[in-house]
């Protein structure tokens, strides 16, 4: 009887140690964290859409966040505390980076999402890609070489396709609106974000990734504070729970932990090649979860971003 207990502790023991290298590969794993960051962030767009009218926009930033950092105070502490001696010193400029990548990022994008198309808003949220690798350009001097700006072009014709239902010429007539200001800001600001996560402090990106999160919950609560006072905010539906829960989880946790890591792997610019993806799984998700028909040239345009993804990046030399 002992015997066969020794045994299943000892192989209880070997799954837990297969578990843990499974995820530590995982988490060593760039292309697969940026992948499962896009899912996730194409899931937020299906997400959005579902919350309108369920949860008023600001008390949706500001609770997302707080959701987030009572899940990571439980799970993560002893990374805090492991971190924060090293951290602790740069605490303004994690502060300032949580503050423009979560909480203004993600109040210009709620915001604006009122106030512009749909089309609109779609093409101009695939701008903060390129703007990345312009950024890793002009900041270090980065290699952008033919095949990579052929790749980027591919991806970013797919995204058109996707925001204009196939009709390119759709461009032409673009009615830029308050919204679409306030969208283009949003992407202006994300890209800046990514592009200062490669000259973060130099601490486990767990550690670094809480104190974000609750930089990112103080600086939203002045926001929150003015969608009370303006009598604005409202008490979230049962929908708009369940929206909230998404976004806080996956798109809030997961996505910006894995992004996060990925830049740190690999860089902002290689980065940017697989963002383009989620325009494309967005409209993916809208096909399966909104009961939305799959047109041709969504097919077309999926294979347009994976195809210049691939391009980019197996035939480019980025540096």
């Amino acid at each position: 009887m002992q015997y066969k207990t020794g045994q299943s502790v000892s192989f209880a023991g070997f799954r837990l140690s297969l578990l843990k290298t499974i995820l530590r590969r995982a988490y060593d794993n760039p292309w697969l964290l940026i992948a499962l960051s896009c899912v996730f962030w194409a899931g937020n767009t299906v997400a959005a859409r579902g919350s309108i009218g369920e949860i008023s926009p600001m008390l949706m930033v500001t609770a997302r966040w707080a959701i987030a950092c009572v899940i990571l105070l439980v799970v993560a502490r002893r990374q805090l505390v492991e971190a924060w001696p090293v951290l602790s010193p740069h605490w303004k400029r994690i502060a300032l980076m949580g503050f423009f990548g979560f909480t203004v990022f993600q109040a210009l994008y709620y915001v604006s999402a009122y106030y512009t198309t749909g089309v609109n808003l779609a093409i101009i949220q695939g701008v903060s890609p390129v703007l990345m690798l312009v950024g890793a350009w002009l900041l270090w001097g980065a290699r952008v070489g033919a095949m990579q700006i052929g790749g980027f072009a591919l991806t970013m014709v797919g995204v058109a396709l996707v925001a204009t239902r196939g009709d390119l010429l759709a461009l032409r007539d673009l009615d830029f609106r308050i919204g679409d200001l306030g969208v283009l800001g949003s992407a202006i600001v994300y890209a800046g974000y990514a592009l200062s996560l490669r000259n973060r402090p130099k601490a486990p990106a767990m550690g670094f990734f809480v104190i974000m999160v609750f930089a990112g919950l103080f600086t939203s609560l002045p926001l929150l504070i003015w969608e009370m006072l303006a009598g604005r905010v409202f008490a979230p539906t049962l929908t708009g729970w369940a929206a909230l829960l998404y976004a806080a989880i996956f798109p809030s946790l997961l996505a910006q932990l894995f992004f996060i890591r990925s830049v740190e792997l690999i860089g902002p610019s290689r980065v940017a090649l697989v963002y383009n993806v989620t325009p494309v799984m967005g409209a993916i998700f809208a096909v399966i979860l909104l009961s939305e028909p799959f047109e041709p040239h969504q097919a077309l345009a999926l294979a347009l971003v994976i195809g210049g993804v691939i391009i980019a990046e197996r035939f480019g030399k980025p540096s």
